[in-house]
C-alpha cells in the first residue's frame, strides 16, 4: 500500500482484521442535538469502545500488519492517552512489547491505563512534541518500531472502520461530521463514505 493511498478494499481488510478486538459500538439517537438542530443527529459512541477511545482501531491493524522483524523490535508511541492505550493493548495481545512516551503531565489515570494494558511507560517532557522528539532518539537507539497515531496507512484503514459501521447503522445518512486533530479518523471514515 502507497503511503498516501487508502482504498476501500484496505478498510474492509481492516475490518476483518478487528473482528473480535475492536467492537461495533452503537449509533444512539440523540433527541437534544436533533431538537436544537432540527434534524435527525445521531451519535457513533466510540468512548464505549475498547480502550475507551476509536484509537485501538488504527493500533491493532498497524500492529498486526507488521513484519515478524518489526514485531519482535517491539513497538514505541508517543501519547498524552487514548493512542496509547490503544498502542498498549494492542501489543499485549500481539504478544509484542511495548514503550510508550508520554508528556510529565499527562493525567496520572492515562498513565495507569497505559500500564494497565501492559506498556512500558516512559513520562518525558513537558509537551508531546518533547515525548515524541524522545521516542523517536529510542527508536534509534533501540532499531525499535515507532507506531505514528495518525499518519499511517494502516492506522487510517483501522479508523475508516467506523465508516463501514455507520453505513451499515444507518444506510440512508446524509452527512457524517468526524472531528480533526491529526486527520487519520477523517482521512479513514472519509475514504469508506466517500
Amino acid at each position: 500500500m502507497k503511503e498516501s493511498e487508502i482504498k476501500f478494499s484496505d478498510i474492509i481488510s481492516a475490518q476483518n482484521t478487528l473482528r473480535g478486538i475492536a467492537k461495533v459500538t452503537t449509533l444512539l439517537h440523540s433527541k437534544s442535538f436533533s431538537t436544537m438542530s432540527n434534524a435527525n443527529i445521531f451519535l457513533k459512541l466510540e468512548n464505549m469502545q475498547t480502550t475507551g477511545a476509536f484509537k485501538v482501531r488504527g493500533a491493532y491493524n498497524k500492529l498486526a500488519n507488521l513484519t515478524k522483524e518489526e514485531a519482535e523490535r517491539g513497538v514505541v508511541a508517543a501519547s498524552a492517552g487514548n493512542h496509547a492505550q490503544g498502542v498498549a493493548f494492542s501489543a499485549t495481545r500481539l504478544n509484542m512489547k511495548s514503550t510508550i512516551f508520554m508528556p510529565i503531565f499527562t493525567p496520572p489515570l492515562k498513565v495507569l491505563a497505559t500500564k494497565g494494558y501492559g506498556a512500558n511507560v516512559v513520562l518525558d517532557g513537558e509537551s508531546y512534541d518533547d515525548a515524541f522528539n524522545a521516542s523517536q532518539e529510542y527508536c534509534a537507539n533501540n532499531e525499535a518500531t515507532f507506531i505514528h497515531p495518525f499518519n499511517d496507512p494502516l492506522i487510517i484503514a483501522g479508523q475508516g472502520t467506523i465508516g463501514i459501521e455507520i453505513r451499515e447503522q444507518l444506510p440512508d445518512v446524509d452527512a457524517v461530521i468526524v472531528p480533526i486533530g491529526g486527520g487519520g479518523l477523517v482521512s479513514g471514515i472519509g475514504s469508506y463514505i466517500k
